[in-house]
């Protein structure tokens, strides 16, 4: 039978580590570009901070300095920050880091749509949280039932699959 003999057993395990990693490194690296495009390539503080979270997450020092040295060449990244209600009533706020604006929307969109949910005005979600050092922190939490828990486990895991959401937060329990 092909296909069932160990070498085909590690190789697909590899494969599928290697593109977890490759995801993880993917959304690190934009960060430390963003934050050297910010500061035009010169160490700040927050430029130190994105390579320190990429080097705790183990990216090699060359892909680092690659990133670094192609921000000074690459279009400018946009933070944008995508405001939604999920399952039960649970706010979210979703992170996302582009090139492309209305690519990045539609896809937020689609992930959205397919779970049954859209995205929420302005100012519709971020009144539940207050922006910290770390990120969001929710003012207000709400309690979810098992099924919307497992709903709303479902739809961040879709989320942060896109490769241009940075983080999503939310105010749940």
């Amino acid at each position: 039978m092909a296909g069932h003999n160990k070498w085909s057993k590690i190789k697909r395990l590899k494969e599928k580590n290697d593109a977890e990693k490759s995801k993880i490194f993917g959304k690190l690296l934009r960060a430390v570009s963003v934050e050297a495009k910010k500061t035009g390539g010169t160490m700040s503080p927050s430029l130190r901070a994105a390579m320190d979270k990429a080097r705790e997450a183990n990216v090699p020092s060359d892909n680092i300095e690659r990133a670094i040295k192609k921000a000074g060449e690459s279009d400018a990244l946009e933070s944008i920050i995508y405001e939604a209600y999920g399952p039960g009533g649970a706010a979210l706020i979703i992170e996302a880091l582009t090139g492309n604006k209305n690519k990045a929307a539609q896809e937020i969109k689609h992930i959205l749509g397919e779970h049954g949910y859209s995205l929420a005005a302005i100012g519709g979600a971020t009144w539940a949280f207050e922006k910290t050092s770390e990120g969001w922190t929710p003012k207000t939490t709400t309690s979810l039932s098992d099924e919307d828990e497992k709903k709303l486990g479902e739809l961040i895991s879709n989320l942060e699959e896109n490769e241009e959401v940075q983080e999503v937060f939310t105010n749940a329990e």
